[in-house]
């Protein structure tokens, strides 16, 4: 018994350890478009961020409840996979971090659960239609879907204010919609919160069920609740700038009211999943709201090797997780040597690449210039052929008068031979 309560201590730090790397990992969801367009400073926005994913965490319990008793059969469920499946999570987040890609936190998660329990009891141990319908399904629809909204959202952003022609109309359009920003990134950073902090709740759940602390289908205890939401939050102060330069400025160039119709759709989504106890993706459904932001606005682009180099990191994280948690599980099966090898593995990874990181360390100086209120300097990459394509076609506007005379735009792209001056001595042709 003494055996079993160190080692559910032992998942309980490790459960929070995740916490931690999913809210520096995912703090670009929320505010990366809010910094790149000068809305917020850096720092102010992780900050602001920080407070409002600590609320959030006490919103909800429904995707907890998903966690803790729909993915995996709680029956026979040994704590020993539990920490197998923290261990794939945590490496998997890490290393996208430091490569800077937005992947999803959250499946993650499931990918090394998942893993971890196969490996255990076998593949009858996981609920195959639960993971269908909650997490691949919503996996799939919520970047399309909050793609499509951003993108809509966008162009009719852009046909209300294509009547503005003063310049100071436009400037201060443009100050609203950065208020705007503020308010839809605080919305973000609430449903953040809500959506991923219950993840935790509902791992730390899980374990506290196969200690034999809680019965089947409890609801996560005040203190889970509080101490992942603290974990997340801190997480999240920190910030995870490498990601944020991806996703501010890395996928496509925003303006005040790209970032906040992507913001406020990726919101709508992220909130309406909560309240349905879907445990989507929060990087995927902001991800697909920029991109779609990103192609709303006429002339403007996505860069689609980033993109796809996302899109890939996307369909490995599953996998990718789930063989780590699995290797891990296979460690763990072996007795206390092996969950001891198994934390030393941990320990060693993590602080491998973290050392990795301080090559070319990412700071806030490195998202937005300070004090400035232009986006930050894309990092140099290739363009791409349809990149390069459509801005050939279509330029982007650089005022709302260029904006709302698209014809004026290309006829200015098309090169004119000049014509030498006539002889005013000699009549034109005709």
């Amino acid at each position: 018994m003494e055996h079993i309560t160190l080692l559910l201590a032992i998942v309980i730090v490790t459960a929070l350890v995740f916490d931690f790397t999913n809210g520096f990992h995912d703090t670009a969801n929320a505010m990366a478009t809010t910094i790149s367009t000068g809305a917020l400073r850096p720092k102010t926005a992780v900050a602001m961020s920080a407070v409002l994913n600590l609320v959030g965490a006490f919103l909800s319990v429904e995707v907890a409840k998903t966690i803790s008793g729909g993915i995996v059969n709680e029956d026979g469920l040994r704590t020993e996979v539990i920490f197998a499946a923290l261990v794939g999570a945590i490496l998997w987040n890490l290393l996208t971090w430091l490569v800077g890609l937005p992947s999803s936190s959250s499946h993650a998660l499931f990918g090394g659960l998942i893993g971890a329990a196969v490996m255990s009891a076998g593949w009858s141990s996981v609920n195959g239609g639960t993971v269908v319908t909650k997490v691949l399904l919503p996996a799939v629809a919520a970047p399309i879907v909050a793609g499509l909204a951003a993108l809509l959202a966008t162009r009719l952003t852009y046909r209300i204010g294509g009547k503005i022609r003063d310049e100071a109309q436009e400037k201060a359009t443009a100050k609203g919609y950065r208020a705007g920003q503020i308010a839809s990134a605080g919305l973000v950073s609430l449903a953040h919160g809500t959506n991923d902090a219950q993840k935790t709740m509902g791992i730390i759940t899980l374990a506290l069920v196969t200690g034999g602390v809680l019965h089947p289908g409890a609801n996560p205890p005040v203190w889970v609740i509080v101490s992942a939401g603290l974990a997340i939050a801190l997480g999240t102060y920190l910030g995870g700038w490498r990601i944020i330069r991806t996703m501010g400025s890395g996928l496509t160039d925003l303006k005040p009211p790209q970032g906040f119709a992507a913001q406020t759709s990726a919101a709508t989504v992220i909130l309406a999943s909560s309240h349905l106890g879907f445990s989507l993706s929060t990087t995927q459904s902001c991800s697909g709201a920029v991109m779609g932001a990103g192609l709303g606005r006429q002339g403007g682009v996505v860069r689609w090797s980033t993109a796809t180099r996302m899109f890939v990191a996307w369909g490995l994280t599953l996998p990718a997780a789930g063989l780590v948690g699995a290797g891990a599980e296979l460690l763990t099966k072996q007795g206390t040597w092996g969950v001891v090898v198994v934390a030393a593995l941990l320990i060693l990874g993590s602080g491998s690449i973290w050392l990795l990181s301080r090559r070319k360390p990412v700071g806030h100086d490195d998202v937005a210039p300070a004090g400035a209120e232009a986006p930050a300097p894309v990092p140099a990459e290739p363009a791409g052929v349809v990149t390069t394509a459509i801005a050939a076609v279509s330029p982007p506007p650089t005022t709302a008068a260029q904006a709302a005379a698209p014809a004026a735009v290309v006829v200015t792209a098309v090169p004119v031979t000049p014509k030498a001056p006539q002889d005013p001595a000699q009549p034109a042709a005709v």
